[in-house]
C-alpha cells in the first residue's frame, strides 16, 4: 500500500478525495490546497495524498525520484511507460478499496491528479467498472491515447470529468490536454474543460472552478 498524507475537514468524513501529485513531488505537494478549495457548506471530506514510488526517470538522465511512471520520451504518444502506468493504476485502485473499506462508497470518492498524477487518474478512470463520483485531471493528458479504447470498461463513462490546463504549459502541451478531453468526450464521458493563461501550474481561478464542479458532485449525491 502506498504511503499517504491525509487531512480530514471534519469528523466522520462522508466523502474521500484521492489526489495524486506530479513528477518529482510527493503527497505533501497539494495538501496546502485544502483550505483554499474547501467550502463551508461541503460535507466532511477525507483528502488522501499518496506518495508515488521512487523510480528512475529516463528523460531526467535516470535520476531517481517519485514518479507514477517512467518517462522515456518527450513525445506524448510514447511518453508514459505503460507498465508503470498499469502498476500505479493498481496501487491507486488499492487506495480506493481502502477508502471503501473505511466506509466511503465508490460513489462518494473523487480521484484527482496534477500532471503525471492526472494521467493516472484518467487511466484509472477508464478501467473503473464501479464508477467513482468523478475524475479530475489538472495540466494533464490521457496516456497511451491510441490504445485507450481497449482499456475502457462498461460503466466508466458514468464518471464526470473535470479537466483544466494552462495555455502556456511548456511541460504538457495545451493541445495534449484538449485532445485528451475530446477523446474522452468521444467515449461518452461528460467532460468539463477549462483553460487558463498560465504555465504548468495551478491558479486561483482554477481552484474556484474546481470547487464549483465539486459542489455539483456533492449536490447531485444528496438529491
Amino acid at each position: 500500500m502506498l504511503e499517504t498524507v491525509e487531512h480530514e475537514t471534519a469528523a466522520a468524513p462522508a466523502w474521500s478525495v484521492v489526489w495524486l501529485h506530479g513528477l518529482g513531488a510527493d503527497g505533501h505537494d497539494f495538501a496546502p490546497i485544502v483550505p483554499e478549495l474547501v467550502r463551508r457548506d461541503w460535507p466532511a471530506l477525507r483528502f488522501v495524498f499518496p506518495h508515488a514510488p521512487v523510480r528512475a526517470v529516463t528523460v531526467n538522465n535516470g535520476a531517481r525520484m517519485r514518479a507514477w511512471y517512467d518517462i522515456a520520451d518527450f513525445d506524448l504518444a510514447n511518453r508514459a511507460d505503460e507498465a508503470g502506468v498499469a502498476e500505479s493504476v493498481a496501487q491507486v485502485g488499492a487506495l480506493i478499496e481502502r477508502e471503501i473499506a473505511r466506509g466511503i462508497p465508490a460513489s462518494r470518492i473523487l480521484l484527482a491528479g496534477f500532471s503525471q498524477g492526472g494521467a493516472i487518474a484518467l487511466a484509472a478512470g477508464l478501467r473503473r467498472a464501479a464508477p467513482l463520483a468523478g475524475l479530475v485531471a489538472l495540466s494533464s493528458y490521457l496516456p497511451a491515447a491510441h490504445r485507450a479504447a481497449s482499456f475502457l470498461v462498461a460503466g466508466a463513462i458514468a464518471q464526470p470529468v473535470f479537466m483544466a490546463h494552462g495555455t502556456q504549459d511548456p511541460v504538457v502541451p495545451f493541445r495534449a490536454g484538449e485532445q485528451s478531453a475530446a477523446l474522452l468526450r468521444g467515449f461518452g464521458f461528460a467532460v468539463d474543460w477549462h483553460a487558463y493563461a498560465m504555465p504548468h501550474s495551478v491558479c486561483a481561478d482554477e481552484i474556484r472552478d474546481l470547487g464549483d464542479w465539486m459542489s455539483k458532485r456533492f449536490a447531485a449525491s444528496a438529491a
